[in-house]
């Protein structure tokens, strides 16, 4: 995912390797795979008062080795493709800007699918076939993000995909692995994570909006331009703070979950930010602050269901 590590306006200044591999990984944005995890872990302890610590541990490696993976692979995908352009308004890309070379780029992409995968297969001892079909899944759907004939983020479905990936399958499968079970409350606190993640998409591609649609990418901003987009994005960020009250029922978890509330005002915030941002690389800022939203609203939710 993306990740507005430099400001729009850096210099394009040769940074070291390692620097450029930083840049690469997009670390910023990592919380996102972090966050469902978490989540997914606090809940099962609240409904099973169990919890096991080594198919947590492995499964917020395997989601964070998995968005790793993606995010490499869309930087040298993108530049294959010719997105990439002296123009982009979003943070310098590793490929692109001729730091790394691109078969270096999708062979470390390829190693983090690989490490994914390893990781997988010991959880697979815990969970049996359900995580096998969310690893491969999983591993699958971070190719295809920019990979294929037809990559996701070339469409009007990356929301979803995030939604998806992000939500359903990393809460879902950290809930299963410690449960072995899917509860309702789960899904529900899916949906929750799902939409701060797909609203970090969001802000992405409608940062992208002008630049995707030249480059042949029609994403959901292209189809729906900045006012739809500034619905979207609103719906986004109410969603989990919507289904709160949805979740306390079916967790049982009761007041305590209002400690989440705490972050609504900085959502509201963000939302007519938004609104009144001008289109370009003042995002930047926007998406981390969007991803830094979706990491508090865990770290108190998570909390509120281990009290």
């Amino acid at each position: 995912m993306p990740d507005p590590h430099l400001p729009a306006a850096a210099p394009a200044a040769r940074p070291s390797p390692r620097q450029a591999w930083w840049f690469a990984l997009r670390p910023k944005t990592l919380s996102v795979s972090v966050a469902p995890v978490l989540v997914g872990s606090a809940l099962a302890w609240a409904e099973s008062g169990a919890w096991l610590a080594w198919p947590a541990v492995l499964a917020l490696l395997a989601a964070m080795l998995i968005q790793i993976g993606t995010n490499l692979h869309n930087d040298v995908a993108d530049f294959e493709r010719g997105a990439d352009t002296p123009d982009r308004l979003g943070p310098p890309r590793a490929t692109a800007m001729g730091w790394l070379p691109p078969a270096a780029v999708r062979r470390a992409a390829w190693a983090a699918f690989a490490a994914a995968f390893v990781l997988g297969v010991a959880l697979v001892a815990r969970g049996g076939w359900p995580i096998v079909v969310v690893g491969l899944c999983s591993l699958a759907a971070g190719w295809a993000y920019t990979g294929g004939p037809r990559p996701i983020a070339y469409t009007p479905f990356g929301e979803l995909f995030v939604l998806a990936f992000f939500g359903l399958a990393a809460v879902g499968g950290s809930y299963y692995l410690q449960t072995l079970s899917l509860s309702p409350a789960a899904v529900v606190a899916a949906l929750m994570l799902g939409a701060f993640a797909a609203a970090v998409i969001s802000v992405n591609n409608t940062r992208d909006l002008a630049t995707d649609a030249r480059a042949g990418k029609r994403t959901l901003a292209v189809h729906l331009g900045r006012a739809g987009m500034d619905r979207v994005y609103r719906g986004e960020l109410a969603l989990p703070f919507l289904l709160l009250p949805l979740l306390a029922a079916l967790a049982g978890g009761g007041a305590a979950l209002a400690l989440a509330l705490l972050v609504a005002p900085g959502a509201w915030r963000l939302a007519r930010r938004f609104a009144g941002e001008s289109s370009g690389a003042g995002f930047n800022a926007l998406l981390a602050a969007t991803a830094r939203l979706q990491a508090g609203f865990a770290a108190l939710l998570s909390l509120a269901l281990l009290l």
